[in-house]
């Protein structure tokens, strides 16, 4: 799903103009990333969390070359589902027909 399909979608559900509700979906990226580059997570109960986790340094190879490099540690954004909201995945009628489908 896009993020013009998303902002269909709620101007459907909620009347509202796409404008404002493409502006508003904007902003609120626009706030996750920057809480997020600041050093903050963000909690949103029964979706999930986006968090920071940190990759620890290590020791990589480049196979061509026959070489190691050091990668050093930092921090990566990852999102968890809340666990109502992964069950709900899990359980999905839709999704179980297709994985059948395959």
């Amino acid at each position: 799903m896009t993020k013009s399909e998303i902002v269909n979608e709620i101007a459907v559900r909620t009347g509202l103009e796409k404008t404002a509700i493409a502006d508003t979906i904007d902003n609120f990226f626009v706030v996750v990333k920057g809480a997020m580059v600041g050093g903050n997570n963000i909690y949103l109960r029964g979706f999930g969390t986006f968090e920071l986790k940190l990759r620890k340094t290590k020791v990589a190879r480049n196979i061509k070359r026959n070489t190691s490099l050091v990668v050093p540690a930092h921090y990566v954004a990852r999102f968890k589902p809340a666990k109502e909201f992964a069950v709900q995945v899990k359980d999905s009628k839709e999704l179980s027909k297709l994985v059948s489908a395959k």
